[in-house]
């Protein structure tokens, strides 16, 4: 049984629990540190605790998939607030060459994000300084990019002008700094690919935008890739979170010497050329991305491939994309008139009774599931017939989510499976429609815009309400349950341990079992 050692970009399940589960179907053994050193939220790592654990445990490894931003700053938002020096940066760095010289056969997959720039005032996850200033950073780096660029207009030079005499020099100072250290760290991470140090790298771009800081660095880092010959071994794409997830099952292709064809169908005909919300490219390039760094590639063929990816596809993006959150009366007319969810759910059906192995990656709309497509998928008693399903925050978490279970599972679908393998490959399925479907559509929009509201509450901070809002919470994902996922072949779904991580609504954590039905027959008999 391979051995692979995973460092987690934080805490939360997404990062956590998703790759586990998902090595949890196959043969391979996954261990990871106990999630009490990796911090929370804001609190950093224990770097000491953290490195010991991971010098001993990649002895007897043959993989290891790690975030460097964990491993550096201590995960995602430490990333962000970190006052470290280049220096102190590269000595954490160095652990993955001790790693290799103690353990020469160990395959090391990392990946380490370039740092977001959010465009909105707001310091949750940012330094306490993006409260106020936060648009106005955005700014500085949209329009510096766009004046190197030569693509500078009158009306730029003056909003440039403006925020440069608005952000104080200090907070400018605090950020750009830390963001040149993240940038040689990383420039760093890429030469220790070249050298052979890791065998392969993917550089996320969180919260990317078309011009601006993480767009001008992204374009500097192709360059470096480019000059090295390293496009075999770097990708660079809209992603954060479900990285892991991409990384797992590429480590799983290679080991089980397995390269899945994936035929891809949208919804909407423009939506491969679409630009996805919080992105910098259009769908089909981003799909591309998904697929290539887990492994597998995209084919013409409906007929002959290992799985179809249903694309739920929007036909129309960036601001203009719906929401969840968002009432279905306020949706752009092009919900309506260019995507046929009529035809997709058809096609689909038709797979999946011609025995295609059927995946959906519901993206149409951001953070959560299109009720408009789920309602007529179930409607259609499809739902137990998909091999993985995800609609969670962006595109990029999406898409390399689904893209990774299906991939694991298509593998299994063409030998013989063991009952543990389908039972946890259902589980992860079922859970993913209980948060993409369930929480982030149905039960958070309820909760934070009807409930959190009564209660002097905001969705970004429950302060000490956090168990009062939980149960509420588990209360109604049982009833979304009862209502949704009553009648599956495997049995009756039960949630334990719901949970909100970072005492927020954003995301919900839960342990779910099913219930095995049994017969009503005491002789067994029908």
């Amino acid at each position: 049984m391979a051995k692979v050692v995973y460092v987690p970009l934080d805490e939360r399940p997404c990062n956590f629990q998703y790759p586990k589960a998902l090595a949890d179907m196959t043969d391979m053994e996954m261990v990871l540190p106990d999630s009490n050193i990796l911090g929370k939220m804001k609190l950093p790592a224990n770097g000491p605790l953290l490195i010991k654990w991971l010098e001993e445990e990649t002895k007897t490894a043959d993989y290891l998939i790690v975030s460097i931003d964990m491993l550096i700053y201590g995960g995602i938002v430490p990333s962000r607030l970190h006052q470290l020096t280049v220096q102190e940066c590269l000595e954490r760095l160095s652990i993955l060459r001790v790693i290799k010289k103690q353990n020469p056969s160990i395959e090391i997959y990392a990946y380490n994000l370039i740092m977001r720039v959010p465009n909105y005032d707001s310091s949750e996850e940012e330094p306490n300084y993006y409260e106020q200033h936060g648009r106005k950073i955005f700014r500085l780096g949209w329009l510096t990019d766009k004046k190197e660029q030569k693509i500078f207009s009158k009306e730029d030079e003056e909003e440039l002008a403006s925020v440069e005499r608005e952000l104080p020099k200090e907070i400018e100072a605090d950020y750009l700094g830390r963001r040149k250290k993240n940038f040689s760290v990383t420039a760093e991470v890429v030469n220790m690919v070249d050298n052979g140090e890791i065998d392969y790298l993917i550089i996320p771009l969180d919260d990317n935008s078309k011009y601006g800081f993480t767009a001008k660095e992204q374009r500097q880092f192709m360059y470096q890739i480019d000059r090295l010959n390293l496009m075999d071994k770097i990708n660079i794409y809209p992603g954060a979170d479900e990285i892991a997830c991409t990384l797992f099952a590429r480590v799983f292709c290679q080991a089980n010497q397995y390269t899945p064809e994936l035929a891809v169908r949208y919804s909407s005909t423009n939506g491969p050329f679409i630009i996805p919300k919080y992105e910098d490219r259009s769908l089909s390039e981003s799909i591309k991305a998904h697929i290539t760094s887990a492994g597998g590639v995209i084919v013409s063929d409906e007929k002959d491939n290992d799985l179809i990816l249903m694309v739920h596809s929007p036909a129309v993006g960036q601001q203009e994309m719906s929401e969840s959150s968002f009432a279905l009366e306020t949706r752009h007319r092009s919900y309506f008139s260019e995507v046929n969810i009529r035809e997709f759910v058809q096609a689909m059906k038709h797979f999946i009774r011609k025995g295609r192995n059927v995946a959906l990656a519901d993206v149409a709309i951001c953070n959560g599931a299109d009720l408009s497509l789920m309602q007529l998928v179930n409607k259609e008693g499809l739902l137990s017939d998909l091999i993985a399903y995800a609609a969670w925050n962006t595109n990029g978490n999406t898409m390399g989510t689904v893209v990774s279970h299906a991939i694991i599972a298509s593998y299994y679908k063409k030998r013989e499976a063991g009952a543990e393998h389908e039972k946890n490959s259902r589980n992860f399925f079922y859970a993913r429609l209980v948060e993409d479907w369930g929480y982030q559509a149905v039960v958070r929009k309820r909760v934070s815009y009807e409930i959190l509201p009564t209660m002097d509450l905001t969705p970004r901070n429950l302060e000490d309400q956090v168990s009062e809002v939980t149960y509420l919470v588990a209360r109604l994902l049982g009833n979304f349950v009862d209502t949704n996922l009553s009648d599956l072949p495997e049995g009756k779904i039960e949630l334990k341990n719901v949970r909100l991580p970072w005492n927020r609504m954003f995301e919900v954590g839960f342990k779910l079992e099913v219930n095995e039905k049994v017969s009503n027959s005491k002789h067994g008999g029908k």
